[in-house]
């Protein structure tokens, strides 16, 4: 049980689930020192806060991107989107929130956690990608940065390939910017497409340790001039 300091136990000492720790708050400092760390919250409703660290982790090198066929063509049929950075992130963040998911019952999006992840895009440590039809917010992606590193938390689509679509682009960019990973915390056919692979936790955390040495890129994003897919 997590004591009133924003110190976490060793990521070693996780349970075969990966669960590391349970309680604490969702404060700004907490959540900055989780992802240092290479741990996250994730729970459901009406639960104390979990915390895991799994084993193995599912990430991107940005630099290796994937783009097998089939999510070329996938692009190329969502090639009108518009692509925007961090200006509809309460709106991404809350699709995410009321996406249904095959695998899971309810959300663990839970209105705490919203306003959590508002709070760090406000203090410039959390970012969304959108994907827009006209002026219709049709998928998007949101996560957290700190040095070289990005946690993608969730994407959602309201048409077929917007998501797929918001984060090829945000690998894109990330790797203009010469990050070091994307985590995708945990492996599915959909990150699979894209190269994501998965790392003994302790290479994970060796990687990680490298991207933070790099300065945080805080504020607002936006795509480079002249960025394309």
């Amino acid at each position: 049980m997590l004591d009133g300091s924003v110190r976490f136990p060793p990521p070693g000492h996780a349970e075969p689930s990966g669960l590391l720790a349970v309680g604490g708050d969702l404060a700004p400092e907490r959540l900055l020192a989780a992802y240092a760390g290479g741990i996250f919250p994730w729970y459901s409703e009406g639960e104390p806060i979990l915390w895991f660290s799994p084993d193995p982790r599912a990430v991107i090198n940005p630099a290796r991107t994937r783009i097998p066929r089939g999510v070329r063509r996938t692009l190329a049929r969502a090639g009108a989107l518009r692509l925007t950075m961090d200006t509809a992130f309460g709106e991404v963040i809350r699709a995410c929130a009321d996406t249904e998911r095959p695998d899971q019952s309810g959300t663990w999006i839970t209105a705490d956690m919203i306003q959590a992840y508002e709070r760090l895009h406000t203090l410039g440590f959390a970012h969304s990608v959108e994907a827009w039809d006209a002026h219709l917010l049709v998928g998007g992606v949101y996560g957290v940065s700190l040095g070289h590193y990005f946690a993608a938390e969730s994407m959602f689509r309201r048409v077929s390939g917007a998501s797929m679509v918001a984060l090829v682009a945000l690998l894109r960019q990330l790797d203009i910017w010469r990050f070091e990973l994307l985590d995708c915390q945990m492996f599915t056919p959909h990150v699979g497409r894209l190269g994501a692979e998965l790392r003994p936790r302790r290479a994970f955390l060796d990687a990680l340790t490298r991207a933070l040495e790099a300065p945080t890129r805080k504020g607002r994003w936006c795509f480079d001039t002249g960025f394309f897919l």
